[in-house]
Order: structure tokens, then C-alpha cells, then sequence
């Protein structure tokens, strides 16, 4: 069992508490479901968000999927000029017997621009 870390983020559309836990809930079960992983997988996760989201801790949308006693903790992203707005990143630290090329990070909504640069992404892009 090797231990991984794990990339994924989300764009809100705003910053309401209901919308942030759903696309949080969202984005950390999709994780979840593309790399076949359990919550007993989870070490720790990191969440980042954007100075522009005050309605709730995104850690708190991982709480409410059962991650009780997984250490999480929520940090602000670097306010850099023309970076993404509204935008919830994650990076889960998992045990998994997933070689590390076979790892698949999660990038949902606007945030799905974020990395094209990977060559294994899961990208759920809006609808215009």
C-alpha cells in the first residue's frame, strides 16, 4: 500500500453555504468514486479556498460525508492577480495500491481550466 497524494477543486457560482457544501460534497466524492477510495483511505486532506468565500469551511461538507476523524484543515489560496474566483481547492493525502500514473485528479466546473497540464484529470465542465 503505498501512500498518494491526490488533487481536485471546484468553482462555485456563489458564495452561499448550501452551494459550497454541495459542490465540496461533490468534488470529494468524485474523488472518491474515479480512484475507487473509502473514507478509511483518507491520511489528511488540505482545502483551500479563495478570499471570496466566507459562508462556511469547506472541510465541513467532508465532515458531513463521514470523514469524522480524518484530519482536514482549510487554509486561504494566494490572492494572485487573475487567478479564479470562488474556487475550493483539496489535496487528500490516501493509502492506495494505485500506481501513481494511474492516480485521477478531479477538476469540476470552472476549475476544470485549472490543469490541463495533467494527463489523467476528471473534468466536469459547466453547462453554457
Amino acid at each position: 500500500m503505498a501512500t498518494r497524494a491526490i488533487r481536485g477543486a471546484t468553482q462555485l457560482d456563489t458564495d452561499t453555504r448550501e452551494h459550497m457544501l454541495d459542490r465540496v460534497a461533490e468534488m470529494v466524492t468524485e474523488l472518491m468514486t474515479v480512484n475507487d477510495l473509502t473514507v478509511d483511505d483518507f491520511i489528511s486532506v488540505i482545502f483551500t479556498a479563495t478570499s471570496d468565500l466566507v459562508s462556511e469551511f469547506p472541510a465541513y461538507a467532508a465532515r458531513r460525508l463521514g470523514f469524522g476523524d480524518v484530519p482536514l484543515i482549510c487554509a486561504r489560496e494566494l490572492e494572485i492577480e487573475g487567478s479564479m474566483p470562488r474556487c475550493v481547492r483539496m489535496m487528500a493525502h490516501v493509502e492506495t495500491d494505485l500506481p501513481r500514473a494511474d492516480i485521477t485528479h478531479v477538476y469540476l466546473h470552472g476549475a476544470a481550466n485549472l490543469r490541463r497540464d495533467l494527463t489523467k484529470t476528471r473534468d466536469v465542465h459547466d453547462d453554457d
